[in-house]
């Protein structure tokens, strides 16, 4: 159980941390419209990022299957949602949460699963 905690805890830490550094160094508000480049680029290190972060979350909590990654989805999709409705301005980051990067991250779990057992 405790591998799995650590497993959620860090694959949200991923995901986080690196969303923090990208828009701050790129210095673009993720509350803001932004270029349509700059919306696919996030939507590409976003994705790839998510993907990480549902492997290193299974890759920790050493699971058969993917209830860590579906609790890890709840979270991104959670947070995502409420910050939806907390926050003015463009919410396309958080749609890109919800509808692309929390599904990803199960995508990750997956892949690591289907990886262990071969």
């Amino acid at each position: 159980m405790t591998r799995q905690i650590l497993g959620i805890i860090f694959g949200y830490a991923i995901f986080v941390i690196s969303s923090v550094l990208l828009f701050k160094f790129s210095e673009v508000n993720p509350h803001e419209e932004a270029s349509k480049l700059f919306m696919a680029l996030t939507f590409v290190y976003g994705t790839v990022f998510s993907f990480i972060s549902g492997l290193v979350t299974q890759l920790i909590a050493k699971t058969k299957n993917l209830k860590v990654n579906y609790v890890l989805f709840i979270i991104l999709a959670g947070f995502a949602t409420f910050s939806l409705f907390k926050s003015g301005g463009s919410s396309w980051t958080q749609l890109l949460a919800i509808f692309v990067f929390a599904p990803v991250s199960i995508l990750g779990g997956l892949f690591w699963i289907k990886r262990s057992r071969e």
